[in-house]
């Protein structure tokens, strides 16, 4: 690394944020050279990879995880990523906003002008319209002040919808009364993930910016929900940690300076939440997005598949921890021995690799490494053109297989073999997790030891239109689960309904019957 790359007051700040001068070098070092690809040997398919479960098989996986929620032991989190902005969800507007035009000429602001009533902030938009306007939505859109509804909505004089996160955002209208997509999770964690005592644990991952916010929400309504379900929650929050933030280069490999000359952080995408994972005082944990919620009468789904998730994986780690508990006892039998390797080969789609030694002792070693790792059961969807990564076979550099989910960028479109694994993949990952994060013994993993730091990829943004190269860590369900121990299995499609774009809460899963 070339000398005084960092000045006297770069090191200062590296050092406030955690970050060593060493680990900030070898971000400079990843940036300039990349990362490799990894090697695809097959999309993950249902003859080879994604299970699918026979409808009168589901109950039994479903009641598996109901023994497990009254056994008195079950330890359940469900941890909603909560930290993204809304402001992508506003795109359309805020293009509306900067246009030459006043009235809406393109189909999607047509769309979100006239069905303006359906939303569930339709009210609350209302009073600030009112407020700051002195008319009411009707007068505006009567006398064609268009933009002064969307100025109402997205900035910090009315609603300021633009910079508050999903989570915080009015998503559902009910008879009487309204939820934010926050509120949808409370009522998720009271139907799957209640144990014997009634406890349901929630875990929010936000911005410090943010922080307050859903505290004052929480405190508002958890009282509430408590006694409509029966339940009482023990909800907690954390940031991501400043220490994962990265640096930035320019184009041409220099350092990225903000104009005042200092660096430019910038936050390493949701791979950095593995920490924050790995601080929960939980034995399994559910990962969901916050925008992917439905209205009441379309929650049986979601409920019936996260059980049956939550069961899959309540039975493969069964099998996973009596294997570990044998070899506890003493010298497997090569019966034995031969039995797990199917086992692994079949459920896990791991294979040793062909330098491995064939006999019992060198293949022991090996399975009980492979093993005694985190589980993680992944629902998959069809892929109906979703952006998004998907579920792959990999040669790991060990030469054994694994499971994995990639996204695009980690593929060599350039080399035809790979790209066409790419094209045929049938499924599409819509973060639908259930993971085991301790082991046979109840030991928690340091899951931090379980992340491939070369999946990590360069990502070109821009900052105040000047151009820069960035580094995203390995995403937390893709390089920093790498070495999980994973298992895909086959949900509907009526599973994953999010909302990338305010219009998609006119969809039918966000709109109430009338």
């Amino acid at each position: 690394m070339e000398e005084e790359l960092f000045t006297a007051q770069d090191l200062e700040e590296l050092q406030a944020r955690g970050i060593t001068s060493e680990e900030a070098e070898e971000q400079v070092r990843d940036i300039r050279s990349g990362f490799p690809y990894l090697d695809i040997m097959a999309s993950a398919s249902l003859e080879q990879g994604i299970v699918r479960v026979d409808h009168d098989q589901e109950a039994r996986y479903m009641d598996l995880w109901e023994e497990y929620l009254l056994s008195g032991k079950a330890s359940v989190c469900k941890m909603i990523p909560a930290s993204g902005a809304a402001s992508r969800m506003f795109k359309m507007l805020y293009s509306f906003l900067d246009a030459p035009y006043t009235k809406p000429e393109k189909p999607a602001e047509q769309l979100f002008f006239d069905h303006i009533s359906s939303f569930a902030f339709y009210d609350s938009l209302n009073e600030v319209c009112l407020r700051n306007n002195w008319k009411t939505i009707p007068k505006l859109l009567a006398s064609e002040e268009y933009k002064a509804i969307v100025e109402n909505l997205l900035l910090p004089k009315g609603l300021n919808y633009g910079n508050k996160p999903k989570g915080l955002l009015l998503f559902h209208k009910y008879n009487s009364y309204t939820r934010t997509a926050a509120e949808e999770h409370l009522v998720e964690g009271a139907l799957y993930a209640k144990d014997r005592d009634g406890k349901v644990q929630l875990h929010f991952t936000v911005s410090p910016e943010h922080r307050k916010d859903f505290e004052a929400l929480i405190a508002r309504i958890k009282v509430s929900y408590e006694e409509h379900y029966g339940v009482f929650y023990d909800i907690s929050f954390s940031e991501q940690l400043p220490s994962t933030d990265t640096l930035a280069l320019t184009p041409d490999g220099k350092l990225f300076r903000k104009e005042d000359g200092t660096l430019l952080f910038r936050p390493g995408g949701h791979g950095a939440l593995i920490r924050n994972l790995n601080a929960l005082p939980a034995d399994i944990v559910f990962i969901k997005n916050i925008d992917n919620v439905v209205l009441d009468q379309y929650k049986s789904a979601t409920v019936m598949y996260k059980k049956f998730l939550g069961g899959i994986l309540i039975g493969v780690r069964q099998q996973i921890f009596a294997y570990l508990k044998q070899f506890d006892r003493g010298k497997p039998s090569h019966s034995l021995v031969e039995e797990i390797l199917s086992f692994m080969q079949s459920q896990l789609c791991i294979c040793p690799p062909e330098t491995l030694e064939h006999d019992d002792t060198s293949l022991s070693t090996w399975i009980q490494a492979k093993l005694n790792r985190p589980i993680r059961v992944c629902g998959m969807v069809r892929n109906e053109g979703e952006p998004g990564g998907g579920p792959f076979i990999i040669r790991d550099l060990d030469g054994s297989s694994s499971l994995q989910i990639l996204e695009s960028t980690q593929i060599n479109m350039e080399e035809a073999e790979q790209r066409a694994y790419f094209e045929a993949g049938g499924y599409f990952n819509p973060v639908d997790l259930v993971c085991s994060i301790r082991d046979y013994k109840g030991t928690p993993f340091d899951l931090t030891k379980y992340v491939n730091p070369r999946t990590a990829f360069i990502a070109n943004k821009s900052v105040g239109g000047r151009e820069l190269r960035a580094l995203e860590l390995p995403g937390l369900w893709n390089g920093a689960m790498h070495d999980w121990n994973t298992i895909f299995v086959e949900v509907p499609l009526e599973t994953f309904n999010p909302v990338k774009e305010v219009n998609d809460l006119l969809r039918k899963e966000h709109q109430t019957k009338e």
